[in-house]
């Protein structure tokens, strides 16, 4: 029964344009375990204790609201449902993770790495090579790079569809990027795979998001960039952060010639607002040296 209504549930919010995929694994492991208990209804107690065996405090505050967002549509049509408390695990903490700033020398080890995977003479070294590479270069979302078909490398750039705001977009490319994956796709061709992912695993299909992140925790790990398991350290996205502020460490000029690129550094990232951009910005030497000097110019009676 409740397999039932989580497969309507699911189906309802993805005709809506959503996406759902985390809340439609989330609920089906939920219904998994509670019909495990004999349950036809959803049960407070349930919930509960499904929740309680995510790992941390987080995970456990968005399993349990994936699951009263659920019930609270279910109650409407059925009293018997339960609806959990919505602060039974406590209450969030708004607390932002500091991104971590690559420096050109970490990406260079990260990529040596990707070169030493095996199996040797496989695919793999390539693609997660051809992977690291591009997300550095443009700042894409792993989301974004993993969603690429080969129809979408263009002769004006990458054509990214149905992005995070289900907008698309182009995304020209550097000589330097465009070689790069040039030559991913001539080491792909061989072999000979039917799927239209541009980059794909070493048996022909389709990279999955997991994949790829745990052998970006791998890498990082390998190069002593992130200690052990459960311990926090570099991640992926943190490739888009940094392309973000080197991409401001490059530009020169005034505040003129600043806000200019910082509009065309938010088209290219693909951000809604132009303040999401100012979000992924972080102070580094160099950005500090700039704004010493700024500061030091306009009190003295220069420009800033």
């Amino acid at each position: 029964m409740l397999s039932e209504h989580v497969s309507r549930y699911i189906e309802l919010h993805r005709s809506l344009g959503f996406k759902f995929r985390l809340q439609a694994c989330l609920l089906n492991h939920f219904v998994r375990f509670a019909e495990s208990r004999g349950d036809i209804t959803i049960r407070s107690e349930s919930v509960l204790a499904w929740a309680n065996e995510a790992p941390s405090a987080a995970q456990r505050r968005s399993r349990l609201l994936v699951v009263r967002r659920f019930s609270l549509s279910l109650q409407a049509e059925d009293a018997r449902h339960e609806i959990p408390p919505a602060d039974a695990f406590g209450r969030p903490t708004r607390e932002h993770r500091t991104p971590h700033i690559y420096s050109q020398e970490e990406i260079r080890r990260l990529l040596d790495a990707a070169a030493q995977l095996g199996p040797k003479g496989s695919l793999r070294p390539s693609t997660y090579v051809a992977v690291i590479s591009l997300l550095a270069s443009t700042g894409l979302r792993i989301s974004e790079a993993l969603a690429l078909q080969l129809e979408d490398l263009t002769s004006d750039g990458l054509e990214i569809r149905s992005t995070k705001f289900r907008k698309s977009r182009l995304v020209p490319l550097h000589s330097t990027a465009r070689k790069g994956l040039e030559s991913y796709m001539a080491r792909r061709s061989q072999i000979g795979s039917d799927d239209q992912s541009l980059f794909i695993s070493m048996w022909g299909t389709g990279l999955a998001y997991s994949t790829v992140r745990a052998v970006f925790l791998e890498l990082t790990r390998s190069i002593g960039l992130r200690r052990g398991p459960g311990r926090s350290g570099p991640c992926m996205h943190d490739l888009r952060h940094t392309f973000a502020v080197r991409s401001l460490e490059a530009c020169r000029g005034g505040k003129d010639e600043i806000a200019r690129h910082m509009l065309a550094l938010s088209t290219y990232l693909g951000h809604a607002h132009l303040s999401d951009t100012y979000y992924y910005l972080r102070a580094t030497p160099k950005l500090m040296e700039e704004t010493a000097r700024s500061g030091e110019s306009l009190f003295r009676g220069g420009s800033a």
